[in-house]
């Protein structure tokens, strides 16, 4: 009986073996696929990006750089505006400063003469009436 026994424990190594074996191959395959699926996969990303992304960021930095040069520009008249703004404003005030010195001098004539007007008209008009 412990023959029987023997063949049937060898029996079941060599297919323990044999699943082994096989199980082993079966990874070794699916390393070897995976190895290649992700060649093919990063040489498909190097394909698009040579073809779809390196161009877009050869045009985005393109662009990049005329809004940067437009921004510097918008800068610059920015700068000018700004300039010409505190000039204006300065140009105002000595206007005003200037205009109101004036209408204040027209203003004193202006007073002046009326009332020299009030104080003829007045002072005629009580001889005008000592005289009847």
């Amino acid at each position: 009986m412990i023959e029987g026994n023997l063949d049937t424990t060898n029996t079941l190594l060599a297919v323990m073996a044999a699943v082994t074996v096989l199980q082993a191959l079966v990874l070794l395959a699916a390393a070897i696929l995976g190895y290649r699926l992700y060649r093919q996969v990063m040489q498909t990303v190097r394909d698009i990006e040579q073809r779809q992304i390196a161009p877009l960021a050869e045009r985005v930095q393109v662009l990049m750089t005329h809004v940067d040069s437009i921004l510097a520009d918008v800068k610059d008249v920015t700068g000018r505006v700004t300039r010409g703004t505190e000039r204006v404003n300065a140009t105002a005030g000595r206007v005003r400063a200037s205009v109101a010195s004036r209408v204040s001098q027209v203003a004193g004539i202006v007073h002046a003469a009326r009332s020299a007007v009030q104080h003829l008209w007045n002072g005629e008009h009580h001889s005008d009436t000592t005289m009847m």
